[in-house]
């Protein structure tokens, strides 16, 4: 079973960078697709981004796409989410997830999950 601590949030203004770290222990982390999700107050937990055991295939919500991008390294066990050009309807707790299946990742089907970190962006 994988653990997940994810960091790196916080209070920015419109138009600045955040980079999200997702620190993976527990499990065999190159085994796992990796994703990002958010869930803003009242709504959903949404798909963000995902990316493969190996990191050669990345998906992304039509939403950020263009503005973020997701990474891992396999000898740091760490998967990122970097964010540019931030805008205030991105602030939501965001949330890692890992599953074995790719595709289960998106439907967040079995997930493993971290305890999320605050990205509030101000205008």
């Amino acid at each position: 079973q994988v653990q997940l601590v994810e960091s790196g949030g916080g209070l920015v203004q419109a138009g600045d960078s955040l980079r999200l770290s997702c620190a993976a222990s527990g499990g065999t982390f190159s085994s796992y697709a990796m994703g990002w999700f958010r869930q803003a107050p009242g709504k959903e937990r949404d798909f963000v981004a995902l990316i493969s055991t190996t990191g050669q295939y990345t998906a992304y919500a039509d939403s950020v796409k263009g503005r973020f991008t997701i990474s891992r390294d396999r000898a740091k066990n760490t998967v990122w989410l970097q964010m540019n050009s931030l805008k205030p309807e991105d602030t939501a707790v965001y949330y890692c997830a890992a599953n074995s299946n790719i595709i289960r990742v998106r439907q967040r089907t079995n997930n493993y999950w971290g305890q999320g970190t605050q990205v509030t962006v101000s205008s």
